[in-house]
């Protein structure tokens, strides 16, 4: 028995320093501690209310028997750890609590939502890296060494103004000229393939013009690199250098920015979603809002947050796959 000691040993250390288990085991537990602390903060966040969240769900004129009754069913009236600990538990079993307004489960409200809002936020996405990746390169290409001033002076005032307008305002003048002066899309409503051309691209162009500009500058580093140098000299097409060895090794800070925008998209169609009253989370937590509904819109934030996490956490690891010395410090 002994001697098969020092062979087990060193084969179980070996797998302890695997550069891959070690990303995985921290980036598991930094997804672990973030969504501990989004839960929790989500928990306290009707605690933070002033006065009593469900007389100002209720109303003033609720009967005084009714506001006791909901905030016993909604547990309101035992000790806050107590309370957080039942948060918890159901958490694990997908019980997100029961809107004051509708008596449905949040859940259920969230699950008929959350596809509207999903669509319209990675269909954005994807229509941002398609113009951004092409037009970026393209005038990467253009401009290299000096080339084509003016073309390189319009591309970064117009991507700096593009990039700066608001979604919700690109939102409401695409809605005036191409909704109600041209009559082209629907005015709001997700009804059909149309109705989701002016959503997502006030979602996308925003987002678009940031990317493209990101990837011009890394395309015009690539593109003096010694090896494209050497591919050129091989008189190899400019499409194969440029696409084929140019591209691939210019798309790591583009992934990385990308992904930051994913989610700030998905969080930007709260605003979207209002403007163009499309029926997805984003309507559905300014109406909880307005009408006090705390239950509903602590589920919402926090389905919100989860979504936010986890797109982040897949951009790092998609980033480790295709540049693991850019994650250096996690490898």
């Amino acid at each position: 028995m002994a001697a098969l000691t020092p062979a087990v040993v060193p084969t179980r250390a070996a797998w302890l320093r695997n550069r891959w288990v070690r990303f995985a085991v921290r980036r598991t537990g930094r997804l672990l501690v973030s969504l501990w602390v989004l839960v929790t903060a989500s928990f306290l966040m009707i605690h933070f209310v002033p006065g009593d969240p469900v007389r100002a769900a209720l109303g003033l004129t609720a009967p005084a028997d009714l506001v006791a009754a909901k905030r016993e069913a909604l547990g309101l009236n035992d000790p806050l750890l107590t309370q957080y600990v039942h948060y918890l538990g159901n958490l694990l079993h997908g019980d997100l609590g029961e809107s004051i307004q509708s008596q449905l489960p949040v859940a259920e409200t969230i699950g008929q939502r959350l596809p509207a809002t999903a669509s319209l936020a990675f269909l954005a996405f994807g229509v941002a890296i398609a113009i951004a990746v092409p037009v970026g390169v393209a005038v990467a290409v253009a401009t290299r060494r000096g080339r084509r001033r003016r073309t390189e002076l319009a591309f970064a005032g117009t991507s700096v103004v593009l990039g700066a307008i608001p979604d919700f305002l690109l939102g409401v003048a695409l809605v005036a000229v191409f909704a109600v002066n041209l009559g082209w899309f629907p005015v709001a409503g997700r009804d059909g393939a149309s109705s989701y051309v002016l959503p997502v691209l006030a979602l996308a162009i925003g987002p678009a013009a940031v990317l493209a500009r990101i990837v011009r500058v890394e395309m015009l580093t690539v593109l003096e690199t010694d090896y494209i140098r050497t591919a050129r000299a091989k008189r190899l097409p400019a499409l194969r250098i440029h696409l084929r060895h140019a591209l691939p090794n210019a798309v790591t800070a583009t992934l990385t920015l990308g992904g930051m925008l994913l989610a700030s998209m998905v969080a930007g169609t709260v605003l979207v979603e209002n403007v163009f009253a499309w029926p997805g989370l984003g309507s559905t937590i300014v109406q909880s809002i307005v009408s006090k509904d705390y239950p509903l819109v602590q589920g919402t934030v926090l389905v919100y947050g989860v979504i936010v996490l986890i797109v982040n956490n897949l951009v790092d690891v998609a980033l480790a796959v295709l540049d693991p010395r850019s994650t250096i410090g996690d490898l």
